[in-house]
């Protein structure tokens, strides 16, 4: 990663960091936990508890309930309960409501900040989810190898496999994919939802061209494994997950493989922001985690910020910086297609 490290020790957590160790978590059940093969026998048996939870705000949602309702019917998929949620601001709370049923499998269908708040309530339960990849980048269904049209979700929950892969902390939450500082909280509040309806991916890029125009550089201070590195930049990503803006940062990341990787998007210059972006949308499925312009960690990583700076993650605005990202391993049991490599 080209960042230049000034060997300066760790520095001492704070208390901000501590409140977001895994001990302080939801832990859920956390004993008597089935394997993935007890888990699997389950959601395909005939005494299966079944709940799918749809946010119908999200991009697709509303316009594909029907259909999914229909093409998982045909796919011999029946629900104990159905939940269309039109104020994400309700999801919390009818996911909790569903796990106090402890149902064997919940399927939830929207974007990616969508599937993050049903992973920050599934990590660590005895129970499965499944994807319906109805939102515009679907960062973290793409990461799972999931096809991202309805009718190719579906097959996966009627034929896929249980796996168990990995999700990050920061500041108390659960995330699936990605921490982020920099442009992308710019671009996530700003982008109009409007666009994003009529456009898909594209309105983040059109967006972002223009708030390139205005984002100003930032110095950041990253701590990882005892080491620190010290840069200025536009876009610093901390990444679970193996894709960015709906395409692969790396050909050989995963979100099963127990490691955080760190990158930055172009320094203090725009110019070499714009062409980072380019070479992220044409060259990512090439680039190996091996590459210099990766930190990667099976530990924390401390971002620290000047000035502080909101996150982002999974697409929604979080803590102010400084903030300690952590790891949760094999934490999550989801539903992947059969050729998804479970490390």
């Amino acid at each position: 990663m080209h960042l230049p490290d000034r060997g300066r020790s760790r520095a001492t957590a704070t208390s901000e960091a501590a409140s977001a160790r895994p001990g302080t978590l939801d832990d859920g059940n956390g004993s008597g936990m089935r394997s993935k093969e007890d888990l699997q026998a389950a959601i395909r048996g005939p005494r299966r508890r079944a709940a799918l939870v749809v946010n119908t705000r999200s991009r697709r949602g509303r316009r594909l309930f029907a259909a999914s309702r229909r093409l998982l019917a045909e796919a011999g998929q029946s629900f104990d309960e159905v939940h269309p949620v039109g104020d994400p601001a309700r999801l919390p709370d009818v996911l909790r409501d569903v796990l106090t049923r402890d149902p064997d499998l919940v399927v939830v269908g929207g974007g990616d900040g969508t599937i993050a708040e049903a992973v920050s309530h599934l990590a660590r339960r005895d129970a499965v989810l499944g994807v319906l990849p109805l939102g515009t980048t679907n960062n973290f269904a793409r990461s799972l190898e999931l096809p991202v049209t309805l009718r190719g979700a579906v097959q996966v929950l009627r034929d896929g496999k249980v796996a168990d892969v990995d999700v990050g902390h920061v500041a108390g939450r659960v995330f699936a994919n990605m921490v982020s500082v920099g442009l992308s909280v710019d671009i996530a509040e700003r982008v109009p939802h409007g666009l994003k309806r009529v456009v898909g991916r594209a309105a983040y890029g059109l967006t972002g061209a223009y708030r390139m125009l205005y984002h100003q550089p930032f110095r950041a201070i990253v701590e990882v494994d005892g080491k620190t590195y010290e840069t200025v930049t536009h876009q610093l990503n901390i990444a679970n997950g193996s894709h960015h803006s709906g395409r692969r940062f790396a050909g050989d990341a995963s979100p099963d493989d127990r490691l955080l990787n760190v990158y930055r998007l172009g320094d203090r210059s725009r110019l070499r922001l714009t062409a980072d972006m380019l070479a992220h949308l044409l060259s990512g499925p090439r680039r190996r985690l091996a590459d210099d312009m990766f930190l990667n960690t099976s530990s924390e990583v401390r971002v620290i910020t000047d000035p502080p700076l909101r996150i982002d993650v999974d697409g929604e605005i979080g803590a102010l910086t400084p903030v300690t990202v952590g790891l949760l391993p094999n934490a999550l049991k989801v539903l992947v297609p059969r050729s998804f490599v479970d490390r």
